[in-house]
């Protein structure tokens, strides 16, 4: 039997993982994924953290190992091969439970309340007390825990958590990741700051010397 105790997925394996359980819901019309557009949803720049850029015998090789876990299920009977998660039953999860750990699996540590949004398409919980209650029964399974809180980062008024399918956390590493992140936002503010105001500099250069060459041309000098 899967323990992510004993047996953690990679970054790339839960990747797959919360790929599967987000398409089901989101997109049940192309669902079985194939490995093209598995490989699609691995590699999306949006709805991702961390945004990576894997190559297709890598989501071939983190499928095969899921599948060596019986999280996976290959599909036959068609053309191409499809592929769908069957991480309900191994772990004996709910949907609700399911798209919890999706979430967390494809964008990594969030509040509450980030949980809430961003899991819309995968499960609407009725409301943030409703997902809470299901976040604490990850946190305190008896058959395995799946979910850790995190300490407060910050300045911020909820606590985070994330999963634990890939073993334990490194709370100190995470913490340092998060600051770099935020140094990154920080970076990227005040170029666009920098933009805007190289933006205004060259529309009062432009003004200024329209202003001049009307002077000259009132005052009759030559250029």
């Amino acid at each position: 039997m899967f323990n992510p105790a004993t047996t953690p997925l990679s970054l790339l394996e839960t990747r797959v993982l919360g790929v599967l359980i987000e398409k089901e819901a989101a997109t049940p019309d192309n669902y079985p994924l194939t490995l093209n557009a598995l490989l699609s949803g691995c590699n999306q720049k949006s709805a991702r953290d961390p945004v990576i850029n894997a190559s297709e015998s890598e989501v071939q090789m983190a499928l095969d190992s899921l599948r060596h876990h019986t999280l996976v299920i290959e599909s036959t009977g068609g053309r191409v091969a499809r592929y769908e998660h069957n991480a309900g039953r191994v772990l004996k999860l709910t949907q609700p439970f399911l798209a919890l750990l999706a979430v967390l699996m494809l964008r990594g540590p969030q509040t509450p309340g980030e949980l809430r949004i961003n899991g819309e398409r995968i499960y609407r919980f009725s409301d943030i007390s409703a997902l809470e209650v299901h976040l604490e029964e990850l946190e305190t399974r008896a058959a395995g825990v799946l979910v850790q809180k995190l300490p407060k980062q910050p300045g911020s008024r909820e606590h985070r958590y994330a999963h634990l399918l890939s073993g334990p956390i490194n709370v100190e590493a995470l913490s340092a990741r998060s600051a770099v992140n935020e140094a990154d936002a920080l970076s990227i503010s005040e170029v666009a700051s920098l933009k805007t105001n190289l933006s205004e500099l060259r529309e009062e250069v432009g003004e200024l010397r329209a202003l001049v060459e009307r002077l000259y041309a009132e005052l009759g000098v030559k250029r």
